[in-house]
Order: C-alpha cells, then sequence, then structure tokens
C-alpha cells in the first residue's frame, strides 16, 4: 500500500466530518474517513505517479469498471498494450466485447471514473 491507514488521521477526519455538518469540509472528510476506514487502497495522486504504476503492468490482464451513468458501471475484461503520454490503451477480450481496444486518460483513473484491477493482485 502506497498510504497506510493511521490511526490518527481517522480520528482526525472522523472529528471534521461531525464537527462540520455542512459543506465541502465535511464531504472531503468523509470520503477521506470512508476511503480508511474500508482499507480501500488510496490511487496515486499524480497523473505522472499513474503512469508509472501502469507502466510497470504493460502486458498485464486487467478489469476495468467504467461509471457509465449515475448508477450503472460497465466491466470488460482485457490486457493493458501501451501507455502514451495522456491515455493508455487496453485491448479487450474478443469473446465478451464488440470493440477491439479502447483508450482511456489517466484523469479517469484520478478521479475514479474508471478503476483498474488487475488479475494477478
Amino acid at each position: 500500500k502506497d498510504y497506510p491507514p493511521n490511526k490518527t488521521i481517522k480520528i482526525l477526519l472522523f472529528l471534521l466530518m461531525y464537527n462540520y455538518q455542512c459543506g465541502i469540509i465535511a464531504v472531503f472528510a468523509k470520503k477521506w474517513y470512508n476511503f480508511l476506514l474500508e482499507g480501500v487502497d488510496l490511487m496515486p495522486v499524480t497523473i505522472a505517479k499513474i503512469k508509472t504504476k501502469l507502466d510497470d503492468r504493460i502486458g498485464n490482464n486487467l478489469t476495468v469498471t467504467t461509471q457509465v451513468g449515475r448508477k450503472k458501471v460497465t466491466t470488460r475484461h482485457g490486457i493493458l498494450r501501451e501507455t502514451f503520454p495522456a491515455v493508455f490503451v487496453v485491448d479487450l477480450d474478443q469473446d465478451e466485447n464488440a470493440v477491439k481496444r479502447v483508450s482511456f486518460s489517466y484523469t479517469d483513473v484520478l478521479t475514479r471514473n474508471i478503476e483498474l484491477n488487475f488479475d494477478n493482485d
């Protein structure tokens, strides 16, 4: 894990969340508190770090979960093929998808519009 959960951070975010019931601080604190509480790995905070992590995984199988609408998600399986300065390319399984290749931007990962799960994790 890049950012191990810390009990002090959990407590501070918990207090922030409940002391400021309205406003952006409460929303921000609640999201981070939930991430730490659930033990979810936090993604790198810069596009450069995301690209570096993906560069190390070229050729690996992965599952891409994409936010399509408010409550709709699509899940696709494929192989990470290439990374470029602004986007990365995934070759999709032909059995499941009509499209052969799809590209995503690193900002999609950063903003959590897509979620990448590698099979060997």
